[in-house]
């Protein structure tokens, strides 16, 4: 492919996914847009590399700092934007039994720092919930985990979808 036409697939992929992001003004698309927008850098991830797919995720995070509503944005930022090239760079080792564990341990440590950096920012403590708030945190966190694993293994599957399906006709559009 031509340096100009993957600089376009980077410019569009972006753009598509600062357009998702956008959506995430909607009420309760908070977490399923920023994770949808990172199918946009996955597209960049298979067609030409994570040379190209990291240069769409900062573009396209640049412009969802700008623009975009501040949870969905940090929720992009930090984990789904560059979560398939993460993703692509783990899956080398080769070894499901070392890769889970280490995806699992990147998705706790990134929403911790961003919900604390969150709860630092509007002042919000744990300790000044009652006792059912205590556990809050931990059954956000598992059920969290339960959904990550799902979103990992969905983003396996579209790029499986992509190949078989959506690449041959793209193809076929482009020559």
């Amino acid at each position: 492919m031509k340096r100009t036409n993957k600089i376009t697939l980077c410019a569009l992929m972006a753009a598509l996914a600062v357009v998702f992001m956008l959506l995430a003004y909607f009420p309760y698309l908070t977490y399923t847009i920023p994770a949808f927008a990172g199918l946009c850098i996955m597209v960049v991830l298979l067609e030409i590399g994570a040379k190209w797919a990291i240069s769409a995720y900062i573009t396209s995070a640049i412009l969802t700092v700008l623009f975009c509503e501040p949870e969905a944005m940090l929720m992009y930022v930090f984990i789904f934007g560059y979560y398939p090239i993460f993703k692509a760079v783990i899956e080398r080792i080769n070894k499901p039994f070392l890769e889970w564990p280490i995806k699992i341990i990147f998705f706790n440590v990134v929403v911790v720092l961003v919900y604390s950096f969150i709860a630092e920012l509007f002042g919000v403590h744990l300790t000044n919930t009652n006792d059912f708030g205590k556990y809050t945190v931990y059954i956000v966190l598992a059920v969290g985990n339960a959904v990550f694993v799902v979103y990992d293994i969905t983003v396996s599957k579209m790029a499986a979808f992509y190949f078989a399906i959506i690449q041959p006709k793209l193809h076929k559009i482009l020559k």
